[in-house]
């Protein structure tokens, strides 16, 4: 077996932003999908096809997002037991995931293809991109298999501390991304089906050539043949703990899938801006989401080796170097939105509400530093019934509301629709803190009664 980081020993920070780093690089090249297939559709096709494939990656984004989130348990639970020093039970664990899996990829390749249409008109897409939305998202929904495999080969390697090896197969499928974009949109004027195409390719033969390298390799973990199997048990610990993040990324999706469907509604042009200053804010989210990413793995193992106050202080340090890059990162993102969207599009109506959008999400960006970070605590703590249900208050008890009721005063502007998310995150910061001191109380509880016995 190969020797995995180990984070139970050594110094914090340089362990956890050397694990950190990788994953950031991984979400940065995923990232690249969605920006990639935007930025060939703007500089080669029309803004229908902008806004249909802004529109369609939404979609195909929720979807994603409710598989990693189930997939967060395998993390969780793999980190857990390798910090156990039980590399079988790691093993099993994996074999029984990845046989769920399989099962749940014929079923929304089923129900995706079959319902594109019906899921175009409830994002209420424009009527001249609606043909558009409508192919981008079945040809998607038909590579369903390969999205899956790519991301629940990430939430394994995560799980038994390697981020390296998402990174290479991240950055195989983008490459072949940019290449397919280029031909199938560039070259043959495809538009936003030619932008689904090009990352169904890449991503399948991403996970082929990611299955080629890791046959050649030695893990940390033992699993057999009788393991990939659906193991009801081990199948029902991964579903416990990875069920509220799915059903919390989800929802908190649907949210910002209702704020589109609110701007669609404002024209054509408003539907395109929002869709460019989507994908740039995943690009400006990256540092809070690789350190959630890092956070839950890290938590995890010293969860399992019993070491909580390392845990804690993690947490601490997650918190103090996110924080100098969020607020980096809204600067650019309130002062120089305009630049920003020119990467992604041409027309000047465009960019402007693009910029317009951003200058909320670069309040955001500050504040998702300490957002994520608690996020990933919690969720290598196993306590992801809590993050469920912060995430759900923040989405529907908050985001949605202040959308809502901004959309309908007289001569809105995007940037004000957009400060739904940031006070939705203000709220989300509040509980975390809240049930953070409770956490910290009951750990220190319980460590003096044990050392009492």
């Amino acid at each position: 077996m190969e020797k995995t980081n180990d984070f139970t020993e050594g110094k914090i920070l340089p362990k956890l932003i050397g694990f950190a780093f990788p994953v950031l690089l991984a979400l940065f090249l995923q990232a690249m999908y969605g920006a990639v297939d935007l930025l060939v559709v703007g500089q080669f096709s029309s803004a229908a096809a902008v806004s249909a494939v802004s529109t369609g990656s939404q979609i195909l984004q929720s979807v994603t997002t409710v598989i990693t989130g189930i997939a967060m348990g395998i993390t969780v639970l793999v980190g857990q037991k390798i910090g156990e020093k039980h590399p079988h039970e790691a093993g099993m664990i994996i074999g029984s995931g990845i046989a769920m899996f399989a099962v749940i990829a014929v079923i929304l390749t089923i129900l995706m293809t079959c319902g594109a249409s019906s899921l175009s008109a409830l994002m209420q897409a424009p009527e001249e991109a609606f043909s558009e939305t409508t192919a981008y998202i079945r040809i998607c929904s038909a590579g369903a298999v390969f999205i899956i495999a790519y991301n629940v080969l990430g939430s394994i390697f995560r799980g038994i501390g390697d981020s390296k090896m998402p990174l290479i197969t991240v950055a195989i499928a983008c490459v072949i991304n940019i290449a397919g974009d280029l031909l199938f949109v560039a070259g043959f004027h495809w538009g936003a089906a030619g932008a689904a195409a090009a990352t169904v390719l890449a991503q399948a033969v991403s996970v082929l050539l990611s299955f080629l390298i890791i046959k050649k390799r030695a893990l940390p973990f033992t699993m057999k043949r009788t393991d990939l199997r659906l193991n009801l048990p081990v199948i029902g610990k991964i579903l416990k703990l990875g069920c509220p993040i799915a059903l919390q990324d989800f929802l908190v999706s649907i949210s910002f899938l209702v704020i589109i469907a609110i701007v669609n509604r404002m024209g054509v042009i408003a539907a395109a801006g929002v869709g460019v200053a989507e994908k740039l804010c995943v690009f400006v989210m990256l540092v809070p989401s690789a350190y959630m990413q890092s956070m839950s793995a890290f938590v995890a193992q010293n969860i399992g080796a019993g070491k909580t106050v390392r845990a804690e202080k993690a947490l601490f340090c997650g918190i103090a170097t996110s924080i100098l890059a969020g607020c980096c990162l809204g600067y650019f993102s309130f002062f120089h939105g305009d630049l920003m969207a020119s990467l992604f599009a041409r027309d000047p109506d465009v960019i402007l509400a693009a910029a317009t959008y951003l200058k909320a999400y670069a309040i955001d960006c500050i504040l998702t530093s300490f957002l994520f970070c608690f996020v990933g605590f919690f969720n290598g703590n196993s306590r992801t019934l809590f993050v469920m249900l912060q995430g759900i208050i923040g989405a529907f008890g908050v985001r949605i509301p202040v959308a809502f009721f901004m959309s309908h005063q007289a001569g809105v502007t995007l940037f004000q629709i957009g400060l739904a998310t940031p006070a939705a995150s203000f709220v989300q910061i509040i509980l975390c803190i809240g049930y953070f001191l409770m956490f910290h109380r009951k750990l220190k509880h319980f460590s003096k009664r044990g050392s009492t016995h």
